[in-house]
């Protein structure tokens, strides 16, 4: 299957430089939101494979929920990385018992899973609407968990950091606030005709990671500008996950594109993996090169 036939909202790219049939021989493994109508009944996950970022195995089912699992709607945004010993994958599912979104933790001993879960329900607060926590390891080895405070509960959408215990398993302290969407200098209030009476900023999709040359700490999230949805970039002030965060000007992707995430390919390409256009059944995954100059990431022309 090419990436033009493939349905997939959130993409996110593990390369595995010894998964390939031959020893030696590299597998991508691609996880997202896959259901066909990510809206509603919520189905599980399913991932593919590939050699080469063009041609795709799959679909494998990666996660199926059992009959008791605490969500049936809404499976948002698989992220899974080798840790410990096992693979881990973050996901967001809408919670029956509150209606509120979570992130929660999944674990497998094999990237094509099956994932079964391992935290007990979202690791993210009990009572928020929150989605799309990633992962991220500090220079302490300390784990932490991003994600976004939904705009639907909050209006100004929150981009938020927690502490996570060694295992992944449950969060530690107390969530920080990292920035909220109307900080950024590319954002336009989003509108909503669920919310039309409030002024809504959207957050979404946040990803970290760090520049091979000067080891700058950077963080994707996507947002709206006049309605269409874009993805942004910041930079960590301090190298830490606590910022004070710096908004680059303009958005890096403005397309209808976004909740993106980077990947090294095997022959060290820095990669951004999103989907566009961002209309169910439409969406597709594309992969893009980046480049950083004059400390300033940006597509490579």
């Amino acid at each position: 299957m090419e990436n033009h036939n493939l349905q997939i909202r959130d993409p996110f790219v593990l390369p595995l430089a010894e998964q390939g049939l031959e020893q030696g021989e590299g597998l991508y493994y691609l996880y997202g939101s896959t259901d066909s109508n990510i809206w509603g009944t919520g189905t599980g996950f399913d991932a593919y494979t590939s050699k080469d970022l063009e041609h795709w195995e799959g679909p494998f089912p990666v996660f199926r929920p059992e009959a008791d699992f605490y969500a049936k709607r809404n499976f948002w945004a698989p992220e899974v990385y080798a840790y410990g010993g096992k693979y881990i994958m973050f996901a967001t599912f809408r919670r029956t018992d509150n209606d509120l979104l979570g992130t929660a933790v999944l674990a497998s001993p094999h990237p094509l899973g099956p994932f079964t879960p391992y935290s007990e329900g979202p690791v993210t607060p009990q009572d928020w609407s929150s989605l799309d926590g990633t992962l991220y390891i500090d220079k302490q080895s300390q784990p932490w968990m991003v994600f976004c405070h939904e705009w639907q509960q909050i209006r100004d959408g929150e981009v938020c950091a927690i502490r996570l215990t060694e295992d992944l398993r449950s969060a530690e302290g107390e969530p920080v606030t990292l920035f909220r969407a109307s900080e950024a200098p590319w954002t336009t209030p989003f509108e909503s005709k669920r919310y039309a009476d409030q002024l809504n900023y959207v957050t979404d999709g946040p990803f970290l990671f760090r520049s091979s040359n000067d080891d700058t700490l950077y963080l994707l999230w996507a947002s709206f500008i006049n309605n269409t949805y874009a993805l942004g970039i910041a930079r960590s002030g301090s190298g830490e996950v606590t910022g004070p965060w710096i908004h680059q000007e303009e958005a890096l992707y403005q397309n209808d594109g976004g909740h993106a995430m980077v990947f090294r390919t095997f022959g060290d390409k820095l990669m951004l993996a999103i989907h566009t256009p961002n209309q169910t059944p439409d969406e597709r995954p594309v992969f893009l090169e980046l480049e950083e100059s004059g400390g300033v990431m940006r597509m490579k022309e």
